[in-house]
């Protein structure tokens, strides 16, 4: 739909996948507060207590200066906090250390990779697919860089490896690569030798690594006990060289996504672009939210928050998976991380056998998923050809609760089942 001709400055800017769904999903009644409704598209996990994890806060104080503009940089307090917390975690012993003036706060994940997208100059900039819904609208956005896509293959689980890596680098030219890891919405995730190997790559070709790491906390690995992260930062030689920049912040891993308190990890050089970004682009972010921010950035609180979620979301991972699978829903790989399960619905019964089709059937239902084309990142749609790779696949997310997670996986075994037997 076009603009009306008395607005024609304005172009039809597109929805994210999980906004488009939940407006969706508001036509028919839906509100974030509305019991009735199973949200299985919510890109957020609860944010409510869990079992063993830190009290959660639910008053903040905000003293005198907290009424001024924050730095576009972040409180210096914030930076150094997050500085010190990368070093405990994956840096001890190591020489090159990170300081505050390697740390750049900012209002928002988005509102990071924005600065990141603005601050690149003349370069190819590698993409996979799939992958997060709203790098398709911030690859396009800005004309300074080309976006080139990286495809995955489901019949190898997505994998990809270091040869690949540097295969497309060189083949490509590329001299930057954005990517979720784990990655939104398989799950998939780069760790150990091999998030060693890819930095070393990085190292060698001066390749620069665009790292979400938004997840890094939901890693469900082999031992329940062993509250593992993930994260790039653990491999990289010299802070202020290698060319590593990572994303994170309190929205996934903190639970907190109201907070809109995130930051950027990389080289002095990098920081103070993003930096200069934010003087034009959003001004910074919040200075009370920053300010209570510091006392939950430590060792010992992201160790007991990082278990309690690992503890709560395997489980929920692997109800929702074993009934999906029963079901019909058909899993590529079982996801490493994150709060999403990426099935193919393809076995389904017509019209739930398409990601859109089911969608539209599972709202009558009172359920919310996201179809699989969402990730399908096109910017500026210069890719041509009709039809998704994934226009068969549906995201799931567990990020609600176990209770709205039980609500949800007998309606859509109602669902499949009535339309199995029609």
């Amino acid at each position: 739909m076009q603009p009306p001709s008395s607005l024609s400055a304005f172009r039809v800017v597109p929805r994210t996948g999980v906004i488009y769904v939940t407006t969706e999903a508001a036509r028919l009644g839906f509100s974030t507060d509305h019991p009735d409704w199973c949200n299985l598209g919510q890109g957020q996990p609860e944010t409510g207590s869990l079992p063993h994890a830190p009290a959660r806060i639910h008053t903040l104080p905000i003293q005198p200066g907290d009424q001024e503009y924050a730095p576009t940089a972040g409180l210096w307090e914030l930076r150094e906090a997050v500085a010190s917390l990368y070093n405990q975690l994956f840096r001890r012993g190591l020489p090159s250390q990170y300081s505050a003036e390697n740390v750049c706060i900012a209002g928002g994940g988005r509102t990071l990779l924005t600065r990141a997208a603005a601050s690149l100059g003349q370069i190819n900039l590698g993409h996979f697919l799939p992958d997060y819904t709203a790098y398709e609208e911030l690859l396009d956005i800005f004309k300074a860089f080309t976006a080139i896509p990286i495809l995955l293959e489901a019949n190898k689980g997505y994998a990809f490896s270091v040869a690949d890596l540097h295969r497309e680098i060189i083949g490509r030219g590329l001299s930057a690569l954005l990517f979720s890891n784990p990655c939104n919405p398989m799950g998939k995730l780069i760790a150990g030798d091999e998030m060693a190997a890819w930095v070393d790559t990085a190292r060698r070709t001066e390749c620069s690594l665009l790292i979400d790491e938004f997840y890094s906390h939901y890693i469900y690995g082999s031992n329940p006990e062993d509250a593992r992260i993930a994260s790039a930062a653990a491999f990289v030689e010299d802070v202020n060289r290698d060319p590593v920049v990572l994303f994170d912040g309190f929205t996934k891993n903190w639970r907190y996504p109201g907070w809109r308190v995130t930051w950027a990890i990389g080289p002095k050089t990098v920081v103070e672009a993003l930096a200069s970004a934010g003087s034009f682009l959003d001004g910074g972010g919040s200075k009370p939210l920053q300010r209570a921010a510091i006392p939950l950035v430590t060792e010992s609180y992201v160790k007991r928050e990082t278990q309690a979620i690992q503890t709560s979301f395997r489980a929920k991972r692997d109800a929702l998976l074993t009934c999906l699978q029963k079901l019909g829903v058909h899993f590529d790989s079982v996801p490493d991380g994150t709060f999403y399960l990426w099935g193919s619905v393809a076995n389904l019964p017509t019209p739930l056998s398409d990601g859109l089709g089911f969608f539209r059937a599972a709202l009558q239902h009172k359920v919310i998923t996201v179809p699989g084309e969402f990730f399908d990142v096109n910017p500026g749609k210069r890719r041509r050809g009709g039809t998704s790779r994934f226009k068969s696949h549906v995201r799931f997310s567990f990020g609600p609760s176990q209770d709205v997670l039980n609500t949800a996986m007998q309606r859509l075994e109602a669902l499949i089942l009535g339309q199995t037997q029609v």
